[in-house]
């Protein structure tokens, strides 16, 4: 049983056009079954033996008859019942291609003549012959298997399978459509969770998939609502957080004869507190989604390489560039965030080497690497550093710097316009941040 669904399809149309073309099959061979034993082969068998009776009967009557008019019974047998009668002095010897209307005539014949008769094989490949032993005289009759085959009842039975078919196909459209609606829902599903505002589908469609489409649309519109009032939520909250951080700054100030270490390490930890407060607010909003423009990649990068160099030593590197600039359809406020928090985390636990900033870009995707000679990441934990407010203290500790936002920031605003971003080991020790944009222009 495992076998047999592991061998199943794995999207809903292949399994049920899989479980139709089963169930039509077996349908089809019992109604075929019941049709070939009490319809055709009766039907044959009857047609077989009366056509043995006139043959017996047509080759009696010409034994009987004066010689004189035989030749003309034999042109009316021809003309009138497509049989072809004389008498014969040697037999032939070729036997006739096998076939069942034939087989069971042969039969019906020999059982009313009382003596073995075999289909022989004529001048003509469109006619059967048999030869009979009537009295002292061997004759030979031929019959048109044209004419004398059934075939009413294999129509009948052809225009069966055709009306099946048709309602197999027929089944088939309509779960390719359901299907497909599925399919759209997906998608949708897909861009709702990445943050975007969905085009709402059509509600129509039979009255479960109307249901169900009423419902996702409710859904998206519910959670872009949810995602806004979050938004606005978290701003008011940074705005009234900070209307105190800066009165208790401003007192700070006017402490003339306060520790001035306390003092710097309170303004220091009041840095520390409006930092967070604009992380969660950058966090907040990462779902907003910007309209695609065409950018050169390369000079967002050399602008994000310079800046970043003010801190700490920037090897940037494109391959190409010169020759032919990487133009890709772009978000550039979320990839300068994306690329610019990647420099930063690998800025912070590099342990002060240079850090590398790589661009490869090709038909089909642009790979822009960051990569650090840092202690790097687990492999087991490089998932979880993309949560927010996540550090990994043995490597990564809370005195080096950051809010435990800045990889969760540029996962949730690659996630919100389908790219990818991938850790790795760095070949010589750090660790290799990669940001893969597909579809490359």
């Amino acid at each position: 049983m495992k076998l047999f669904f592991q061998l199943l399809p794995e999207t809903l149309f292949g399994r049920t056009a899989a479980a139709l073309l089963v169930a039509f099959l077996v349908f089809e061979a019992i109604a075929f079954g019941v049709v070939w034993f009490m319809v055709i082969q009766p039907l044959a068998a009857r047609s077989a033996d009366d056509l043995a009776a006139k043959i017996l009967l047509s080759a009696q009557t010409w034994v009987e008859l004066p010689p004189q008019t035989r030749a003309d019974y034999e042109m009316e047998l021809v003309f009138r019942h497509d049989l072809a009668l004389a008498e014969v002095k040697t037999r032939l010897l070729q036997a006739a291609e096998a076939n069942y209307f034939g087989e069971l005539i042969a039969d019906a014949l020999t059982r009313r003549a009382n003596q073995a008769i075999t289909l022989k094989r004529g001048a003509d490949p469109d006619w059967d012959w048999m030869e009979i032993q009537i009295s002292d005289k061997l004759l030979r009759v031929g019959f048109d298997r044209q004419r004398y085959a059934l075939k009413a009842p294999l129509a009948a039975v052809g225009v069966f399978l055709l009306g099946a078919l048709l309602t197999v196909l027929t089944a088939l459209f309509m779960v390719r459509q359901a299907s497909q609606r599925m399919k759209s829902l997906a998608l949708k599903a897909g861009e709702v969770g990445q943050g975007r505002a969905p085009e709402l589908l059509p509600e129509t469609g039979a009255r479960e998939l109307r249901e169900l489409t009423v419902a996702f649309n409710r859904m998206a519109e519910e959670v872009q609502a949810l995602l806004e009032n979050r938004t606005v939520l978290l701003a008011g909250v940074s705005h009234d957080l900070r209307t105190p951080i800066t009165r208790l700054r401003l007192a700070l100030s006017l402490l003339d004869d306060a520790d001035a270490t306390l003092v710097k390490r309170m303004e220091h930890d009041l840095d520390e507190m409006n930092q967070l407060i604009t992380d969660m607010l950058v966090f907040a909003r990462s779902l907003k989604v910007e309209a695609l423009h065409e950018t050169d990649l390369a000079e967002v990068l050399t602008d994000l390489a310079t800046q970043a160099a003010l801190l700490g030593t920037v090897e940037w590197q494109a391959e190409g560039r010169a020759a032919a600039p990487c133009r890709v359809l772009v978000g550039e406020a979320a990839l300068r965030r994306i690329v610019g928090n990647l420099l930063e985390n690998a800025r912070c636990y590099g342990l002060g080497a240079p850090v590398t900033l790589t661009l490869e870009c090709n038909a089909e995707e642009v790979r822009i690497g960051v990569l650090d000679r840092g202690p790097g990441i687990p492999p087991e934990q490089r998932e979880a550093v993309f949560r927010p407010f996540t550090r990994l203290e043995t490597s990564r500790s809370r005195e080096a710097g950051g809010s435990g936002l800045g990889l969760a920031i540029a996962r949730q605003l690659a996630d919100a316009y389908g790219w990818q971003i991938v850790l790795s080991e760095r070949e010589g020790g750090g660790l290799s941040a990669t940001l893969i944009i597909s579809s490359c222009t």
